[in-house]
This record gives C-alpha cells, sequence and structure tokens, in this order.
C-alpha cells in the first residue's frame, strides 16, 4: 500500500499537470453600447472576473439610430461601464469612452480614446499572441482601430454579435440593430481579406432568453450590482416591441457570445463564406447554443461575484 507521502505526490502531480493543461486565458477587449438596453450589462458583469479571460478594458460604443437616442450615447454607456466596475470593485480594469458618432466615409476613422486604446494594446501584444475584441454592438471603434493603425490586423480576432443569417441557405440579413448603427464599419470589416471574425448571429443569440422570476430570485433585493441589474430591467422601456408589456422575459443576446468564449462547449460554430456583396472570404457563425447549460453558467458565475 502506498506510503501517505507517495499518495501526496501523486495528488500534487495530479494538480500540477491539469494545471499545465489549462486553456490559456484570453486576452480581450469588450466593445459594448451598454447604455442602449439591457442585455449588455449582464454580459460585462458574466466577463468581468472570468478566469478564462483576461480582460484588458472595456470601451464604449455609440448606438445613434435608437428612437432614444441622445447625442451622447457612447458616453452614457461610458457611464454605465464605470458603474459596473466600481460595483464589482474592477476599478483597476480600464473604462474607455468610444466615438459617439459612426464612421464617416468608408476610410476615414471615427477616432476616439477607445480606437487608441484598441490600437495600443493590439500593437503591444507579444509575438505569436492575439487580441480577442468582443464587439456587442456597432463596429466604429474597431473599424476605426484598424483604419488608424492597419498593422494590428494580423493581432486580432474579432468577435461580432449582429446581423440575422441562415445557416441552411448561408443568407444574411444586415438590417439589424448593431449593423444599423454603423453600416460602414460593419461593411469594412466584412471586406477585411485576412481579418479573423466570428459572428454570434441575432438569428443564434435570440435563443438565450432569461425570466424576471428568476433574475428577481437570485438578484432582487440584495444590493450593489444585484440591484442595479435588476433596476435597469425594471426602467428600461422597451421601443422595439409591444409583446410582453410587463418584462417578463429578455433576450440576452450579449450574455450569449460572452458565454460561447468562455464555454466554447456551450456553442456549435461553423465556417461559412462571407456575404455575396463582400470579398470573399471565410468567417466563423455561431449556428446553435446550449440555452440551459448557458442559463446555468451565468448564474454559477454570479453566485461567485456576489459572494
Amino acid at each position: 500500500m502506498p506510503s501517505k507521502f507517495v499518495l501526496l505526490f501523486l495528488c500534487l502531480s495530479v494538480v500540477a499537470c491539469r494545471i499545465d493543461e489549462r486553456e490559456p486565458t484570453l486576452p480581450i477587449i469588450i466593445d459594448a453600447d451598454t447604455a442602449n438596453e439591457v442585455d449588455d450589462l449582464f454580459a460585462l458583469v458574466r466577463a468581468i472576473d472570468e478566469p478564462a479571460f483576461d480582460l484588458l478594458g472595456i470601451t464604449a460604443a455609440q448606438f445613434h439610430t435608437s428612437p432614444l437616442a441622445s447625442d451622447k450615447t457612447a458616453e452614457e454607456s461610458h457611464k454605465i461601464n464605470e458603474d459596473i466596475l466600481r460595483l464589482l470593485n474592477q476599478q483597476d480594469i480600464p473604462a474607455v469612452l468610444g466615438s459617439n458618432l459612426p464612421l464617416a466615409a468608408p476610410d476615414q476613422a471615427a477616432t476616439s480614446a477607445a480606437s487608441n486604446f484598441i490600437v495600443e494594446k493590439a500593437m503591444g501584444m507579444p509575438e505569436g499572441e492575439t487580441l480577442h475584441l468582443v464587439i456587442l454592438g456597432s463596429c466604429t471603434n474597431v473599424a476605426s482601430a484598424i483604419l488608424q493603425e492597419p498593422r494590428i490586423l494580423p493581432k486580432i480576432w474579432v468577435h461580432y454579435l449582429g446581423f440575422w443569417h441562415d445557416p441552411a441557405t448561408n443568407s444574411y440579413d444586415k438590417k439589424e440593430f448593431n449593423s444599423g448603427n454603423d453600416t460602414l464599419a460593419i461593411e469594412y470589416l466584412l471586406n477585411l481579406k485576412d481579418l479573423r471574425m466570428d459572428v454570434m448571429t441575432a438569428t443564434t443569440s435570440e435563443n438565450l432568453v432569461f425570466e424576471k422570476s428568476v433574475v428577481d430570485q437570485r438578484l432582487k433585493g440584495k444590493g450593489g450590482i444585484a440591484d442595479y441589474l435588476v433596476n435597469r430591467w425594471e426602467t428600461y422601456e422597451r421601443w422595439w416591441t409591444e409583446k410582453d408589456p410587463d418584462k417578463t422575459s429578455w433576450i440576452m443576446w450579449d450574455v450569449a457570445i460572452i458565454e460561447a468564449l468562455a464555454r466554447p462547449d456551450l456553442a456549435e460554430r461553423q465556417p461559412f463564406s462571407s456575404p455575396s456583396e463582400n470579398t470573399p472570404r471565410s468567417i466563423g457563425i455561431y449556428t446553435k447554443l446550449d440555452k440551459a447549460g448557458m442559463t446555468a453558467d451565468f448564474w454559477r458565475h454570479l453566485e461567485i461575484v456576489l459572494r
């Protein structure tokens, strides 16, 4: 029978092997139009303190086409981003303001602190490593960064939440909110032949739905970030639908792409040809997600955050 010292050695060896075999953390920047809706807030809280991520910063995106939009939508998003980081005691993560306006021309950057920040972090990536840019809203800040400094192209990987897609026919519908908030920027990204790009489509992400009753049970009355999320759900008025006036459920579009990156086993991604009107190339598209798995994983993470 092995001695206790042999058993201790074997246990430590197993732990060491598991540590060595862990997937490397993803260096990411999340670009979010947080003030636009509700799901961005849930997505950011899910991403912050995720062990699979090295979250380098959160940049604020514009959403000028909303009927509720002011002329300072990026600033409104920036304020909420700062609130979330403060409530989670994560103010060491930079919150950076993006452009309040979309691209004015296909070859003209809408330069901002956010696009400068993306360039800085991309150019600073060690040789052979990739900066992952997660776009939860318009593509303005990321497209601007590439326009400002094309040398970042081989150093980045874009993960975009947007447009509708039919996998059976590989047909695209860009008449979707995120895409519509900067049509020049999304076309620019799709036409960059060498850009690594994955897309969590609206078609797929609309399947991830949270119920208000569950949110209340898990968050309401717990103070801090918990009540901040509940208050956002209750006070934000949906302008795009008359269904469900009591807001008993909410599509968590943005949570879907964060979950897919943190837990690749919970989503299925396939290569597809780009839209016919864009530069021919292959892009990755998420075609399926595990709703139950993503929901359970979200609440698992929130339990840790709320301790």
